[in-house]
């Protein structure tokens, strides 16, 4: 069975963020998505990290070429980016990507909480 997200990447996110206090990991997006104050922030695929770093630097990021819009249901979703895991590699685009993700996040919306799990 091929495993949804890589391990050793998510390690490596793992100890980027352990300074984080409100950190959470859960299974979305067929990877391993960590969460910041209850929102995406970053997550991991076997071939891709799936970044959220706002409309703003996802255009100056997707001008240098470093990533690929994500379209979800043929809209892109603007605040999106996938990042090829071959090319976040050395540490230092790793950090890179995941301090565009912590900048972005307090501007981010949480995502709305479904009714079934309401109490």
């Amino acid at each position: 069975m091929k495993r949804m997200y890589d391990l050793q990447m998510a390690d490596r996110i793992r100890e980027l963020l352990v300074d984080h206090e409100d950190v959470i990991e859960k299974t979305m997006f067929n990877g391993l998505c960590f969460m910041v104050d209850d929102k995406m922030l970053i997550c991991v695929t076997n071939d891709d990290l799936l970044c959220r770093i706002g409309e703003a630097s996802a255009a100056e990021e997707l001008g240098k070429g470093t990533c690929r819009q994500m379209i979800m249901r043929g809209r892109a979703s603007k605040d999106f980016v996938y990042v090829p895991i071959e090319g976040a590699i050395q540490q230092k685009d790793l950090k890179h990507w995941v301090e565009l993700c912590l900048d972005f996040n307090p501007k981010a919306k949480s995502s709305k909480k479904s009714k079934r799990n309401a109490p």
